[in-house]
């Protein structure tokens, strides 16, 4: 599946009042082939539509699969900003690694780690892999880049991609989700084996879990199989969201003093705050293969 889709083509959008009490604005979705008639919005009411869709509601631009959770939001006036506090603890990532040459995300949404990167990061050649052609023919409508030199999205499912590809990554982001939660096909050891062997060896992995809570042991034991222990489980304040910081380095899981002065030099540079992020990873749970995981 690896045909990565054009930037040319770009989708017909049709536009509706919002049919949600809780979510008013306006509906944009792309237009399916056989029409969007009674039955759709039917279906899309029900929350059995079965495709992307987004709402905008003056300020911001959501993207759903349905209402029983947000996928990506996007500032309308700053669509680089990071609105989910999760998305803005995920780049602690550059903690450990704060030039990295290559990043790669498995998991594409509305593109909001995709674009903070390309940004502030201009170095950096940055890879996202994409399940869902029609997540990626929204791309023009959350502002994400088109493709260049150093960026690429492709449409790909993740541990196939990992299964087939050549890449070497500092960095790998995952923020990969169906309907209901993370996505069950990363859920294997074969998975966070490959992804741990062809990370730097300063490395980082971090993964957002949320949604179905009964999806998460397999991903976190993949991960502190394949990491040997090195993984820190941070919580999201305020959200139904945990985070999985796994090191290549296992020193690094321990969270060395000199990060402090590095955390410090990200905040003057990229604003989001660093130090922060440094305590609340300080404060998490250290996954170590021999101990029981926290309840």
């Amino acid at each position: 599946m690896r045909d990565d889709l054009s930037d040319d083509d770009e989708p017909r959008l049709i536009e509706l009042p919002s049919p949600f009490v809780t979510e008013p604005g306006t509906v944009r979705l792309r237009a399916p082939a056989d029409g969007f008639g009674s039955s759709e919005l039917q279906q899309l009411r029900a929350g059995t539509f079965g495709h992307p869709f987004m709402i905008d509601c003056g300020q911001t631009r959501s993207l759903f699969f349905n209402l029983a959770a947000v996928q990506s939001a996007m500032r309308l006036d700053d669509p680089t900003a990071l609105i989910a506090t999760y998305t803005r603890k995920m780049m602690a990532c550059l903690l450990f690694t704060p030039a990295p040459r290559h990043v790669l995300m498995i998991g594409l949404g509305g593109g909001s780690l995709a674009k903070f990167c390309y940004r502030h990061l201009p170095r950096t050649r940055i890879s996202v892999i994409e399940v869902s052609a029609e997540v990626i023919a929204l791309r023009d409508a959350f502002a994400i880049p088109r493709n260049d030199e150093r960026f690429e999205i492709i449409h790909d499912e993740g541990a196939a991609f990992l299964a087939s590809a050549r890449v070497r990554p500092d960095i790998i982001l995952i923020d990969a989700f169906d309907e209901i939660g993370v996505a069950p096909s990363l859920a294997s050891d074969d998975f966070y084996q490959r992804a741990s062997r062809c990370l730097t060896a300063a490395g980082v992995l971090v993964m957002n879990l949320s949604g179905r809570k009964s999806r998460y042991a397999a991903h976190i034991e993949g991960l502190r199989s394949a990491f040997d222990g090195a993984v820190r489980l941070v919580s999201v304040e305020g959200d139904d969201n945990v985070l999985l910081f796994a090191f290549r380095r296992r020193q690094m899981a321990e969270l060395p003093e000199f990060l402090y002065q590095r955390a410090v030099a990200l905040e003057r540079r990229l604003g989001l705050q660093f130090s922060r992020y440094l305590e609340k990873l300080r404060a998490g749970h250290v996954l170590d293969a021999r101990r029981e995981l926290p309840t």
